[in-house]
């Protein structure tokens, strides 16, 4: 597996890859599960711990993303907070890069693991565009 330091540099990678990708991407914001016990809340109020819940999910071709402040720019147009984007690529046949509607299903799929709490296989991103490592409690 390879070790992304940066979201620009991410971007770079998308761009030099054989097959044409199509990058998805997953903005989430934590929150406090209304079964949550009063450690839980605590350690949430202290900025620790906390539910990751998807609000809004996009797709686009690396060519159409610019720098991380561009992306951050054009979500706040349509989502004023979130917390963690996590970002997938899905990679094209044959020269031919994927389309929106190919991204449809992998989007949705991201959404219900990121739900689920498998978030594993995604490379999650802060605000600042720097990739966010997931402490084990």
């Amino acid at each position: 597996m390879m070790s992304i330091s940066s979201f620009d540099e991410l971007i770079r990678v998308a761009r030099q890859q054989p097959e044409p990708q199509r990058l998805l991407f997953v903005f989430t914001t934590v929150e406090l599960p209304d079964d949550c016990t009063p450690e839980q809340r605590a350690r949430f109020e202290a900025g620790q711990g906390g539910a990751l819940t998807p609000v809004m999910c996009v797709d686009k071709a690396p060519g159409e993303i610019g720098t991380f402040s561009d992306l951050l720019e054009e979500s706040r147009q349509f989502l004023q907070e979130w917390t963690i984007v996590f970002v997938a690529a899905l990679a094209g046949k044959n020269g031919c890069a994927p389309r929106t509607e190919d991204a449809e299903a992998p989007l949705n799929r991201m959404v219900e693991s990121i739900k689920a709490g498998s978030v594993g296989t995604y490379i999650p991103f802060d605000t600042l565009g720097r990739p966010v490592l997931f402490g084990l409690s």
